[in-house]
């Protein structure tokens, strides 16, 4: 009897102690998810989408930039937060108030124009020709160009002048590019968090390789621009000459 016992409290306690390991481990990964992307139990955090451009609705949003709130919005929901969706014509209010995810190139998103314009001042997306086969972002010099074979999408997180919550940036070339970089950023944000913590900005081209084919199956991180993205403004009292653009490389589906 006294061996029976001992056997049962013994296995008590091995049950309670794995359950505990595994509370903590699951308390561990949910606070560096929370401390990554700037959000808090109960917190609210803004999906910034722009309005489809071929729909005369207001509300509407390509069904691929759904999807990718979708992501983004199980991301909110993991950490304790929710997410409410602003479109292009409602105002966002200050950076840094709310962690906000900007999903669109500027070309589709006022919000995102801003962005790229005020802080990534090393990125430059093309204006998209009158048959809009043309769709291209270029970074220090290196062009990405958009193919049937090959997207790309520029995924960034950064903060504003006065700090507070986080922007991250989902800058691509199609709607399907947006939802390749969201669900990279779903997937791989603890190994984002490794590498960049809490409080660093990064900026990160994103190829998407056959994306007809295999969807967003297909997803690689090709170049850290980090260094490149994020330019100082420039400064009133320089007086440079300004010279002549280089020619941008030009990163084909290769």
């Amino acid at each position: 009897m006294g061996d029976l016992l001992i056997n049962l409290l013994a296995s008590v306690i091995a049950g309670t102690a794995v359950w505990l390991t595994g509370f903590l481990l699951r308390r561990r990964k949910l606070n560096r998810a929370r401390a990554f992307f700037g959000l808090t139990a109960g917190a609210s955090c803004l999906l910034v989408v722009s309005r489809h451009a071929s729909s005369p609705r207001e509300f509407s949003v390509h069904r691929r930039d759904v999807a990718a709130l979708v992501e983004l919005a199980t991301i909110a929901r993991e950490c304790g937060a929710h997410a409410d969706r602003v479109g292009e014509n409602q105002p966002t209010g200050e950076i840094g108030r709310l962690t906000e995810f900007c999903v669109g190139g500027p070309g589709a998103s006022p919000r995102s124009a801003t962005h790229v314009r005020a802080i990534l001042r090393g990125v430059t997306y093309e204006i998209f020709d009158e048959d809009k086969r043309r769709m291209s972002f270029t970074v220090g010099g290196t062009e990405y160009v958009y193919s049937p074979e090959t997207s790309y999408v520029l995924l960034a997180r950064f903060w504003g002048p006065t700090g507070g919550r986080p922007v991250f940036f989902i800058g691509g070339l199609t709607a399907g590019s947006n939802l390749a970089g969201a669900r990279y950023l779903t997937k791989h944000h603890p190994d984002l968090a490794r590498t960049f913590g809490t409080d660093r900005p990064f900026a990160l081209v994103l190829r998407i390789i056959e994306p007809a084919a295999y969807g967003t199956d297909f997803t690689e991180l090709i170049a850290d621009v980090t260094d490149i993205a994020f330019q100082p403004p420039p400064h009133p009292d320089d007086e440079t000459t300004p010279q002549p653009p280089e020619m941008p490389a030009t990163h084909s589906s290769s």
